[in-house]
Parts: structure tokens; C-alpha cells; sequence
């Protein structure tokens, strides 16, 4: 039986609440969303959760710097930095800059990939050659290199690293729904449209945005890892916000003062580990919607 432009839409409409639903059937999934469910709750309620504020320079009840002290010790969870700080205060406050780099982020690419692809699949012609040179240009473009240019050129700030993955990480996105936008335009419910009417814009959001948004919930889920992942990375290398406390700062302070030389294990372990556990559970969401959304691909 021939499908109708009404079919088509219903289906499309299906594939957006199977993008939004959640993968809780893939036991990795499961475990990623526990995962960012427990950072989310961390970040929000970190006012109410950390005990110090993780920039305060602590002392002891005898007036002397609070400095290197082990983890338990005069009520320290996880212990103090060189200069008093305590560590389980910074790890609390820390994942709101992180999971709001992450999901930042992880917005900007999904949405300008998934604006690109559908242009350049949908309209073709110079529109495609266009903005598929523009992806060419993107993927020769070093990216942990761009984001420390950006720095340098303007204040340090958490933002520098959303903008460098809004301008360069696109390009993954936008050249896979662009492979879909032109294997879909050409499907028969697509050239009924334009028959009855439909124009160009109302085409692309009622018949082909819902079969594309898949793609885009499963690329966005991604680029929060790489996302996290690389504001450590500039934080470490000391082109982050100095203001600003994150894992990849305390992983930078930990470097600097020597914590591995000292076996201060428990200033930099724990930060590293909620870089891991973060940026694992990305993936893992990611791999639950392959599953979840491409059935075919199990089998």
C-alpha cells in the first residue's frame, strides 16, 4: 500500500518521541542517565552540598593554614590543596561547570549541524556546495588549537570553549543529516507534498525535521562528553577561567603544586574520575540510542 504524505507525518512525529524517549532498556544507557541524574542533583543543590566555598582559603581552630590535609581529617571529606581549599567543595562545584559547558554545548552542535544538513540535503546546488565547503574548511581546522587561539584573543571564560564547538564540531553532525536529508527528499510522500501544494519550509519542518531528529538527539548526546572533555583540557593548560572552578582547573592546580610527586592522591583522583564517569555516560546514552532508535543495526 502506498504511504500518504498523512502517514509519513504521523511517523515522523513517532521518531521525535522515540528521539526523546529514554533509553532506560539498554542497561549502559541506564547506567548513563543514573549517572548524569546524580551530577545534575549534585549541581544543582551544590549550595546545600558542599560544606565550604570551594575558592576559601581554610585554617585550623589553631590559625594555621588548613593545607594538605588528608581526606577525614577535621571534617574534610577529600582532604585540602596546598593553599586550604577544600577538595570535596570544588569536585560539588565544579560539576556545574561542567554539565554547563557540556549541554551548552552539545546544543550548538546539534542545532547549527542539523540547520546545515537539512539546507544543504534539502535545496542542493550552490546551497550544498556552499556550506559543504564550509565543512571542509571546519574539519581541517585543529580544534584544542582553535579554542586556545579564541582564548588568547579575548577574555578566558568557560564560553570560549561553547563557541569553538559551536563553530568548528558541526560538521560531523551536519554532513551525516545531510546524507539523510537527501536519501529522504526523495521519497514519494516528499514529492506528494510539493504536488498539493506544500511549500519548501513547510515540507522540511513537518516531513523531513522529524526523521532527522534522531540523528541530532544522538550527536548532541555526544558532543556533551567532548564538551566536558575539552573545557578540562583548556583548564588544565591554563587557558581557562581563572574564576571559575571546574575539574580541569583543580587538575591543573594539582599539577602545579606537584600533588603526584607529594602522593596526594585524593586532590587529583577524584576530579579525573568525574571527568571519566561524565563523559562515559554520554557515550553510554549515545550507544542506548543507537539501540533504541536503529533496531536494525542490533540485529
Amino acid at each position: 500500500m502506498p504511504e500518504t504524505v498523512a502517514d509519513t507525518h504521523e511517523s515522523g512525529v513517532a521518531r521525535i518521541f522515540a528521539a526523546i524517549r529514554l533509553p532506560v532498556g539498554d542497561p549502559f544507557a541506564l547506567a548513563g542517565l543514573v549517572i548524569y541524574a546524580v551530577f545534575i542533583v549534585t549541581a544543582i543543590c551544590a549550595p546545600y552540598i558542599a560544606p565550604y566555598d570551594p575558592s576559601e582559603i581554610l585554617y585550623t581552630a589553631d590559625y594555621d593554614l588548613a593545607s594538605d590535609l588528608p581526606p577525614g581529617a577535621k571534617g574534610h571529606l577529600l582532604g585540602t590543596t596546598s593553599l586550604g581549599r577544600d577538595i570535596f567543595s570544588q569536585i560539588v562545584w565544579g560539576a556545574r561547570s561542567a554539565l554547563l559547558v557540556g549541554f551548552t554545548a552539545a546544543f550548538m552542535v546539534a542545532f547549527i549541524g542539523s540547520i546545515v544538513g537539512l539546507l544543504a540535503g534539502y535545496f542542493g546546488g550552490w546551497v550544498d556546495a556552499v556550506l559543504m565547503r564550509l565543512a571542509d574548511v571546519a574539519f581541517g581546522i585543529p580544534f584544542l588549537p582553535f579554542v586556545i587561539v579564541i582564548s588568547a584573543f579575548s577574555e578566558p571564560s568557560i564560553w570560549n570553549t561553547v563557541i569553538a564547538m559551536g563553530l568548528v564540531l558541526w560538521r560531523d553532525t551536519g554532513r551525516v543529516i545531510r546524507s539523510q536529508v537527501l536519501s529522504l527528499r526523495s521519497r514519494g510522500y516528499v514529492e506528494a507534498a510539493r504536488v498539493v501544494g506544500s511549500s519548501d519550509l513547510k515540507i522540511i519542518l513537518r516531513h523531513i525535521t522529524p526523521n532527522i531528529l534522531p540523528l541530532s538527539f544522538l550527536y548532541g548526546s555526544i558532543a556533551i562528553g567532548w564538551a566536558i572533555l575539552t573545557e578540562a583540557s583548556i583548564s588544565f593548560l591554563g587557558f581557562g577561567d581563572p574564576d571559575a572552578i571546574s575539574w580541569g582547573f583543580m587538575l591543573q592546580d594539582a599539577f602545579a603544586s606537584q600533588a603526584l610527586a607529594r602522593q596526594a592522591y585524593y586532590w587529583f583522583i577524584p576530579p579525573g574520575l568525574a571527568i571519566i564517569l561524565v563523559v562515559s555516560a554520554g557515550f553510554f546514552i549515545s550507544r542506548g540510542y543507537e539501540n533504541l532508535l536503529f533496531p536494525k543495526l542490533g540485529r
